[in-house]
C-alpha cells in the first residue's frame, strides 16, 4: 500500500472542494457581506494546501488497490471537515475550532446536528455554505469523485465500494462504475431541482429555497431558522418536505431504472422500498391516533400533520422539526429515533443500518425456525426473487454485531464524561444513524452546543462512522490492514 499515492489523491479533492467554497464566497461578495473576506481567505488557503500536496506528490499518482480504496475514504472524510470548518471558524465569532469541525462533519455526513444557535440572524452565505456541504455530503463526496475523475482508474470501483452504502455493494446500473455514479448524480441532481422549485412555489424565498433544498434531498436536516420548519409553521412547505424526503428515502438507482423502464413499477417490485414506504405509512397513523388519543392534539386532523412530518422527518434521518416532538409521550419520540435507525433504503442519501439489512436479518430468523421444524427443506433467503448468498448474510450479521458494539462502546465513552443517560444514548444514536436530534439535552428544542469538546469528538467520530458504515473505517484500526 503506497500512502503517498492516496496523499495525492486527497490533495486534488481538497483542491477540488475549493471551488465548491467558492459559491457562497460569491454570494457573501454579491450581498455585500462583511464576511466575505473570511470565505475568500478560507477558500485560498484550502487551494493553497490542497494544490500543493497535489504538486509534491504528483508522481506517485497511480491506480489504486483495494487497501487503498478504503484509506482514500477515511482520510477523506476525516480532512475535508478540516477545509470545511475554516470558514464557520473565521465567520461566526467565538465558535471553537472543535465546534466548527463537529458541524462541518454533521454538514458533510448530513447528519443535521448542530452546535449553533441564533442561526436566524446569522449571515446568508453561511447557511449556503453549510447546506451546499450536505448536499455534496449527502450522496457522498467519493461517489461523486468516481463520476469526475477518470484518473482513477479501476482503482475508482473499490471507491464505489467503500463509500455506497447497504450490504450488496457488487450490484451496478452500467458496466462501469464511473457511468454508475454519473448516472446516480444525476438522478440526484434532478431530484434538487425539483425540490428547489417545489419550496419556491410553496412560498419560500429563493435563498430559503436553496438552502433547505440541499438540507432536503440529502436528508440532512440543516435549516437557516432555529425553530426549523417552525419558522413557516405552513402546511404547504410540510408537504412539499415530505414529499422529497419520502422520495430521497429510497435507493436512487431505482428512479435510474424507473426513467429506463418508463413505469414506476420498479419502486413497488423493489422489497425494499415497498417495506420502506409501508413501515413509514403504518408509523405515521399509528403515532397520529395514538398522540390524538393522548390528548396531545385536540383533533385528529392535527395530529396527522405533526405525526406524518415528524415521522417522515426522523425515520429518513433528515431531522427537520416543526414542533418540539420532545414534549410528546416518551413512546412517540422513541418510536421515531427507532424508526430512524433503519427505515431508509440502501443507496439512498439516508443513514441507519438500512431497511435491507432488517428485511434479510428477519428472513434468516424465519429460515431458522423452518429449519428447526423441517431439518432438511432447502429454504433459502431471497430477496427480489433471487437466492441471497452466504456471503452478503455474513456481512449482514457482521455488521449489525458491530453496529451494536459502536452504540453501546459510545454510549458508555459519553456516560463516562458524566452526560445523563438519555442524552448519551440518544446523542450516539443519533450521530451513529446520522438522524441528527436526539433527546434530553440534545433534542429538537435545543442543540449539540451543550456539550463538551470531549463529547463533541465522540459525537463527531460517530457521525463519521455511522456515514461510512462502520466496517469501512473500523477496518483502519485494524493491524492487518497496514501489513504488506
Amino acid at each position: 500500500m503506497d500512502a503517498l499515492a492516496v496523499v495525492a489523491l486527497i490533495g486534488r479533492m481538497v483542491a477540488g472542494f475549493s471551488l465548491l467554497m467558492a459559491v457562497p464566497m460569491v454570494y457573501a461578495i454579491y450581498a455585500g457581506e462583511l464576511v466575505a473576506d473570511d470565505f475568500l481567505k478560507a477558500t485560498a488557503t484550502t487551494l493553497a494546501i490542497g494544490g500543493l500536496a497535489s504538486l509534491m506528490t504528483r508522481r506517485f499518482r497511480r491506480e489504486l488497490q483495494p487497501r487503498d480504496g478504503f484509506l482514500l475514504v477515511g482520510l477523506t472524510w476525516a480532512v475535508l471537515p478540516t477545509f470545511g470548518a475554516l470558514p464557520l471558524y473565521l465567520a461566526l465569532p467565538g465558535l471553537s475550532p472543535t465546534d466548527a469541525y463537529f458541524e462541518a462533519v454533521s454538514a458533510l455526513t448530513a447528519t443535521g446536528a448542530t452546535v449553533l444557535s441564533g442561526l436566524d440572524t446569522m449571515p446568508a452565505s453561511v447557511h449556503v455554505w453549510r447546506c451546499l456541504m450536505m448536499w455534496v455530503g449527502g450522496l457522498g463526496i467519493i461517489v461523486l469523485a468516481v463520476a469526475i475523475l477518470p484518473m482513477l482508474g479501476v482503482g475508482g470501483s473499490q471507491l464505489f465500494r467503500a463509500e455506497i452504502t447497504g450490504p450488496m455493494k457488487d450490484s451496478k446500473l452500467t458496466p462501469r462504475i464511473a457511468d454508475t455514479a454519473r448516472a446516480i448524480w444525476g438522478v440526484y441532481v434532478l431530484l434538487s431541482l425539483a425540490c428547489a422549485l417545489a419550496y419556491r412555489a410553496a412560498g419560500m424565498s429563493w435563498l430559503d429555497a436553496f438552502v433547505h433544498m440541499g438540507s432536503t434531498v440529502s436528508l440532512g436536516g440543516f435549516s437557516s431558522y432555529d425553530a426549523s420548519f417552525g419558522h413557516w409553521n405552513s402546511p404547504d412547505i410540510e408537504a412539499v418536505a415530505i414529499f422529497f424526503m419520502l422520495l430521497s428515502g429510497v435507493n436512487l438507482t431505482l428512479y435510474y431504472v424507473v426513467w429506463r423502464e418508463r413505469s414506476p413499477a420498479p419502486l413497488w417490485r423493489n422489497a425494499e422500498a415497498r417495506a420502506f414506504y409501508l413501515v413509514l405509512a403504518a408509523s405515521i397513523a399509528l403515532i397520529a391516533v395514538y398522540l390524538w388519543a393522548t390528548g396531545a392534539y385536540d383533533s385528529l386532523g392535527a395530529a396527522f400533520r405533526h405525526s406524518a412530518f415528524h415521522v417522515v422527518s426522523i425515520a429518513t434521518t433528515t431531522g427537520y422539526a416543526a414542533y418540539d416532538y420532545a414534549s410528546w409521550p416518551l413512546f412517540a419520540s422513541l418510536l421515531m429515533i427507532l424508526l430512524g435507525c433503519f427505515a431508509t433504503c440502501a443507496g439512498s442519501t439516508g443513514g441507519g443500518i438500512k431497511m435491507v439489512r432488517l428485511i434479510l436479518l428477519l428472513k434468516q430468523a424465519r429460515h431458522e425456525f423452518v429449519r428447526i421444524v423441517h431439518p432438511n427443506v432447502v429454504n433459502p433467503v431471497v430477496l427480489n426473487g433471487r437466492a441471497v448468498s452466504d456471503r452478503v448474510m455474513n456481512n449482514v450479521v457482521g455488521y449489525m454485531m458491530t453496529y451494536g458494539a459502536v452504540l453501546v462502546g459510545l454510549t458508555m465513552a459519553m456516560l463516562f464524561t458524566g452526560l445523563d443517560a438519555v442524552t448519551a444514548f440518544t446523542a450516539i444514536v443519533a450521530c451513529v444513524n446520522n438522524i441528527g436530534p436526539g433527546l434530553g439535552e440534545v433534542g429538537p428544542a435545543v442543540n449539540y452546543g451543550g456539550l463538551s469538546d470531549v463529547q463533541t469528538w465522540i459525537c463527531a467520530f460517530a457521525m463519521l462512522v455511522g456515514r461510512l458504515e462502520l466496517l469501512a473505517v473500523l477496518v483502519l484500526f485494524m493491524p492487518a490492514f497496514w501489513r504488506d
